[in-house]
């Protein structure tokens, strides 16, 4: 981590990011790589960097930096919209048994700046609050 640039800016600006899918079933585990790629490919074609990304059954932590441009709503907005749709191309009939009605993550999250901390103290908090 560190300061980044681009033509007139320099910053460090990472965000933590938490949330669940619709009903708060525990189904990612079974379509993790996928879901793990979808998410790189998405970051990747909107220059978000991921420093930490951990998917547990019934929740993902992503920890990220972006330019200052990108609002914290954009990029949950961005990254939740694209991996839903491309699950649903991918695992449909497995996730039509527990997503009735369309959807694929819950409208609600959480997301924390986390400035200058480092990836491995994210990761360490996310470790630990893991169980919650």
């Amino acid at each position: 981590m560190g300061e980044k640039r681009s033509n007139h800016t320099v910053y460090n600006v990472n965000y933590h990011f938490v949330w669940c899918p619709k009903y708060r079933h525990a189904i990612l585990e079974p379509i993790e790589d996928s879901l793990e790629a979808s998410f790189r490919n998405v970051c990747d074609e909107y220059d978000y960097e991921i420093l930490s990304l951990q998917i547990s059954p019934y929740h993902v932590h992503l920890f990220l930096s972006a330019h200052p441009k990108h609002a914290p709503s954009e990029i949950a907005r961005t990254v939740k919209s694209t991996t839903a749709r491309e699950m649903w191309e991918q695992h449909e009939s497995f996730l039509k048994e527990y997503l009735w009605g369309g959807g694929f993550w819950e409208q609600s999250y959480y997301t924390g700046t986390a400035g200058t901390v480092s990836t491995e103290t994210i990761e360490r908090y996310i470790e630990r609050t893991e169980h919650v």
